[in-house]
Formats: structure tokens, sequence, C-alpha cells
């Protein structure tokens, strides 16, 4: 299949736009400034320094603010459910980016019967023979619900593209599709969010280097991860031509500077809640009753229970507490 005509060829897209602010958070975090120059060169004719690491939001200041825009999250989940709105939140980047640790974040305070992350694996040989877009058409939202994307659709732009795992035909129509598929979620109702984290090549060796060292997190790092060190410049243009097909008004991509993860996590936790008209829901308050009286009931004798083991117990004589 040939490239799809766009009429947008040679932009990069408009990373960053907006889809609207009425009735949202109204904070600014989502205008504040990129973080430092992480990666960048020393001075023109001096040798090569050792790029910083990002300068980062001080945590008491990062963490009061997340509480609060948590807050918000929490009643932009009530106004979804109350009032049957169905929403899509789209997290994309290179591996070790940020996006896991956003979705935490996004998701820490909220109802797991309302808000749901979609994290799909490779597809299975059934799948292979299906509608590329089937899949995740099946993941998609009902009415008061929210899901959270790990990963989407667009992982044909990216990693099949890149690592071979789909034909250039493949390729270019999904490239063809995907803007028709997104316009048709958006006039059927759907809330569509897309968000890129940009994340530093050398922040992401940083991150993949602590994962290596790290046993608890080194099965955060696959042989795929490895590989994409290598292949950097190829995702980049693999990232620049997806946003030149599916940066249309509709869904547009909104770039997230992600070598700082908390402001990370703040901004677009901020840009997504102004985007969205959510309102607070006054639900009828709740009391609680009375204890009632005993009405002679008996617990059974502890030894006809299997009860676990007090491991705390031992842990705190092994402290002396």
């Amino acid at each position: 299949m040939a490239a799809p005509s766009t009429g947008k060829a040679g932009r990069a897209g408009k990373a960053g736009s907006s889809t609207g602010k009425a009735g949202g958070a109204g904070n600014k975090a989502a205008g504040n400034k990129a973080p430092g120059k992480a990666g960048g060169a020393g001075k023109a004719g001096k040798a090569d320094k050792k790029p910083r690491r990002a300068e980062r939001m001080p945590r008491k200041l990062y963490e009061d603010e997340l509480l609060r825009l948590q807050r918000e999250l929490v009643m932009l989940q009530e106004w979804v459910r109350s009032e049957g709105v169905r929403m899509v939140v789209v997290f994309e980047g290179r591996d070790a980016a940020g996006k896991g640790g956003a979705i935490k974040r996004v998701t820490e305070y909220l109802n797991p019967r309302i808000a749901r992350v979609v994290a799909l694996p490779a597809p299975t040989e059934r799948q292979r023979g299906q509608w590329y877009f089937q899949r995740y058409v099946e993941q998609l939202p009902a009415a008061g619900e929210m899901v959270l994307f790990d990963r989407s659709w667009y992982n044909r732009a990216g990693v099949e593209k890149v690592m071979g795992f789909c034909t250039d035909e493949e390729y270019w129509q999904f490239l063809h599709q995907c803007p028709t598929f997104e316009r048709m979620l958006v006039e059927a109702g759907i809330l569509l969010r897309k968000y890129w984290f940009s994340v530093s090549d050398v922040e992401q060796e940083r991150r993949f280097r602590d994962r290596l060292h790290d046993p608890m997190r080194q099965w955060k790092l696959s042989p795929m991860d490895v590989e994409s060190l290598t292949r950097w410049e190829d995702y980049s243009r693999a990232k620049d031509e997806m946003f030149v097909y599916t940066d249309i008004p509709e869904s547009p991509w909104n770039v997230v500077e992600s070598d700082d993860k908390r402001r990370a996590r703040i901004n677009m936790i901020a840009h997504l809640l102004s985007t969205v008209p959510y309102h607070e829901v006054v639900e009828p308050a709740v009391a609680l009753p009375p204890r009632p009286e005993p009405r002679g009931y008996r617990r059974p004798p502890r030894d006809l229970q299997k009860y676990v083991p007090d491991h705390a117990a031992t842990v705190l004589a092994r402290t002396g507490k």
C-alpha cells in the first residue's frame, strides 16, 4: 500500500495541543517550561561533558501537588460514572519513558471497577488473523468507564515498524486507517486523549542501567529494551512519521517531557484534567447506623480455623520492639 496522503507531510505534529478546557482542574501545570537540558552537549569547542540529569521537582512540592491532582481525578471518576461517560487515555513512549509510573499515579485512588488499565501482550495466532484494531476494540469502555492503555494500537507504528514485526503494507495500512478509526471513536462519543512520554537517550540509558543493577526491577529490562538502545534514531524517525499521520484535530498528540518523572506525572495529570468538562458530583450523605444489640452469636473456637502465622511478631521480636 502506498503511503497515505495527509496534507501535513513534513511537520512533526502539534505536540502538546489541547482539546478544550471547559470545567477542568484550572491549574497551570500543563504550561510549565521544559525541565533542564538533560543530554545537552557542552559549549562549542570544548570537550564533551557528561550530561546532567534533568533538575528534579522537589519531593515535598511534588507530593503535595500530586495529592491535590489525585483528588481531582477522583472527582473526574465520579463524573464519568454519574454521567455515563466513556473515556480512553493512551500512554505511549519509548521504553523507560515513565508511562507505567504515570499510570500508577493516575489510578492510585481510583475505583478499579470504573478505571482499568489495559496492557495487552503480543497477539495470539488467532488475533494475528483478525483486523488489526479488533483486539483493542474489545477493550474499549462501556458507559461510566475509563480505560488507560499502557501502549496501544500504536505498537504497529513503533516497535512493529522498527523491529520488522509487520510488513510495509501492514504499516502503511495502519497509518491510513488509524485516523479514521480514532475519528469513529470520537464521533461515537468516546473522550480520547493521547500522550507521548518523551525521554532523552541519555536518561533512557541511565534508567536501563538502574534496572540492570536493581534485583527488584530487573524484570522490567528485556532484550527488546536493550535492542532499542541501538535503534534510537530508527525509533525517532518512526515516531516523527507517526505524528505526521495520526496527529489529527479530533485526537491530537500531547507530548510529555519525561526526563524528570515527577514533573512528567504532574504535567500529564494536570493537562488531562484541563481537557475534560468534569464537575463535582454531589452524592447523598452517608451516615453509619447505630451498632445493633448482640443477639446471641458466639464465635467458634480459634483452633477450629487456620490462621496465618504472625510474621509481624517475629520481626518485632528480632528488632527488640
